[in-house]
């Protein structure tokens, strides 16, 4: 399914010659004649060349300086995420994993005393990241793009370019240049395919992201072109995920694995592990097998063009929760504080969406913490009993009190005709709180706290990285010492002054 005029691809030069010259000898004769007539797929030669390009001839002057700085807030959150997430249910399994491997090796497992080989340390911090589906989240302006939401950026990036940052003398514009290349590319490679990927059950974080922890290891591997397209071509036959996992486990499992996917595709091409070297555009590749077309115009030409980071955006989640549960719990929080609603007071909450987030939010009688995160009758319910929501809210012995249950048995979640007509694209949240006195108050929302609409500053992300680094009771002198660094990354010289910080 494409979205934009495909004949804009015949505009412009192609990134290096090798893509202008295959180009020009294939005759690309869908581009000639403008949008592909339906069931056809693009003939788009030297896309994946392109990209590979842009990883490998992007330096780090390239990156505007605004976008040098929402990164470093991203980068924040996610070392947080990583500490919080060393206490989640499944850290202490991950690490009886690591025991079955009997592998060695120097990169950190984030809130412990354990090392091991850069690969596993990139799965488990991955897996501790997304734990808590508290990580930061990539936003799309296509129409087509159910709730306007891609990708999860930052989880199948940072583990790896940390993992491997530990193995050597990596400065911070090192560090951030890898990682503002791996997010691109991730987020690129989602925005560009067929949306039927994600609305029939696939995961993008967990197969779209291993490109980008590739792109990212590639940059700090200094690979060439050609063995960046090999990493690609290892990565696509790692891509995996599935959307029916959510509220188990198994999605941080998926987020971790990309991060894991991406470095070992690196690892293998650097020891000399062949590929093809047209993963993305082939007709047996990525995008046709997995999503049954791709928009070209949304990747080609577009890396750095502008950078997801500065446009349509990244999202901080202010709360530990499915994405499309934050407009209505911000929308709640505000109704809350401005008319001092008691819990007492409630006899029912109304709150319409789409039919595409009521499918999302799926888990509406939730029983322990991991489906609570994907339950707007919880979220809802836990504002109006706590006025918070943060990562405390979210266990099972919380989810399972009465009062907790009681209210989440007044939450009325439906389908609404009006978000249904706003579009697919949209997070439109309708509320109505129904007060035993009869008195009714209303709400709309379509965005929440941290969205470029709505951004959070560095400090209020420092603020949640506290709160994430009380939550695994770390020292408070290092999380202060964190903040700093990452506020200064630029300026590190080696980013193994972060190893002693993230351990016990």
């Amino acid at each position: 399914m494409l979205r934009r005029d495909f004949g804009k691809l015949c505009i412009g030069t192609l990134g290096t010659a090798v893509v202008a010259k295959e180009a020009i000898a294939a005759g690309a004769p869908e581009a000639q004649a403008g949008v592909p007539a339906a069931g056809t797929f693009p003939n788009v030669p030297g896309l994946t060349a392109y990209v590979a390009d842009f990883v490998v001839n992007t330096s780090y002057e390239n990156i505007p300086p605004q976008v040098i700085e929402l990164g470093k807030k991203s980068i924040l959150d996610g070392f947080g995420l990583a500490l919080a997430g060393s206490k989640a249910e499944s850290a202490p399994i991950c690490l009886r994993y690591l025991d079955t491997l009997s592998t060695s090796g120097v990169s950190t497992v984030i809130g412990t005393a354990r090392t091991t080989a850069p690969q596993f340390a990139a799965l488990v911090n991955g897996i501790s990241v997304h734990a808590d589906d508290f990580d930061d989240t990539q936003l799309a302006a296509a129409k087509d793009r159910v709730y306007g939401l891609l990708v999860h950026p930052t989880v199948p990036v940072l583990p790896a370019a940390f993992a491997l940052a530990e193995r050597g003398e990596f400065s911070g514009r090192e560090f951030m240049l890898a990682y503002h290349l791996g997010v691109e590319v991730e987020c690129k490679v989602a925005e560009a395919i067929s949306p039927r990927h994600y609305e029939d059950g696939f995961h993008s974080t967990g197969t779209c992201g291993p490109f980008g922890s590739a792109a990212a290891c590639a940059k700090l591997m200094r690979f060439d072109v050609s063995k960046t397209r090999t990493a690609f071509g290892i990565a696509a036959s790692e891509s995996a995920g599935l959307r029916e996992n959510f509220g188990t486990m198994t999605k941080p499992f998926q987020a971790g694995h990309a991060a894991e996917s991406g470095l070992i595709a690196a690892q293998l091409a650097d020891l000399g592990w062949t590929a093809a070297q047209n993963i993305l555009e082939a007709q047996r590749g990525f995008f046709h097998a997995a999503g049954g077309s791709y928009d070209p115009a949304a990747i080609m030409h577009k890396l750095g063009a502008p950078w997801t980071f500065a446009s349509p955006g990244v999202s901080l989640k202010p709360y530990p929760s499915g994405s499309l549960s934050h407009p209505a719990m911000t929308e709640m929080m505000r109704l809350i504080e401005l008319h001092d609603i008691r819990p007492g007071q409630v006899k029912q909450v109304e709150v319409g969406a789409n039919h595409d987030m009521y499918q999302a939010l799926l888990r509406h009688d939730p029983k322990n913490g991991l489906e609570a995160k994907f339950s707007m009758e919880f979220c809802m319910a836990i504002l109006l009993l706590e006025r918070k929501g943060g990562l405390p809210q979210f266990t099972d012995a919380i989810v399972q009190r009465p009062d907790v249950q009681a209210m989440i048995a007044r939450i009325k979640y439906y389908v609404d005709p009006q978000a249904e007509a706003a579009g697919f694209d949209k997070m439109t949240s309708l509320l109505k709180i129904t007060l035993n006195d009869g008195k009714v108050i209303t709400g709309r929302a379509i965005y929440g706290k941290g969205s470029p609409a709505d951004p959070m500053t560095y400090e209020e992300a420092a603020a949640k990285f506290r709160g994430c680094a009380e939550y695994a009771n770390w020292p408070k002198s290092k999380t202060e010492a964190l903040i700093g660094l990452v506020a200064a990354l630029e300026t590190v010289t080696d980013m193994r002054k972060f190893t002693p910080l993230l351990r016990t």
